[in-house]
């Protein structure tokens, strides 16, 4: 079993900064990749950003230059770093998780979300 606990969203003016975390803990082997998703009210899932175990990393095209993903595969933690944001930023924020346990079974786990509202 993995718990998963997502931390740091909140309230920012346009133009401000925030920091996301995501902690996992349990049965890990190892995390394979991790990503962070957001959903705006009435809109679908959409990835953000994501890292593989290697540190190669993937952006949404509206985020690329302002947003950043990390990760401390010592701590199984992945960041994300937040900077410029932007009304159209507002959505709840998801992190997710493959990870392979000590079994070596795959499993994909998903943060319990974080609010992260922009004003303008």
């Amino acid at each position: 079993q993995v718990h998963v606990v997502e931390s740091g969203g909140g309230l920012v003016q346009a133009g401000g900064s925030l920091r996301l975390s995501c902690a996992a803990s349990g049965s890990i082997f190892s995390i394979n990749a991790m990503g962070w998703y957001r959903q705006a009210p009435g809109k679908q899932r959409e990835l953000v950003a994501a890292i593989i175990r290697s540190g190669s990393t993937n952006y949404a095209d509206s985020v690329k230059g302002r947003f950043t993903i990390s990760r401390d595969n010592a701590k199984n933690t992945v960041y994300l770093q937040m900077n410029s944001l932007k009304p159209e930023d507002t959505a709840v924020y998801y992190c997710n998780l493959i990870v392979r346990d000590n079994s070596g079974s795959i499993y994909d786990y998903w943060g319990q979300g974080t609010q992260v509202t922009v004003s303008s």
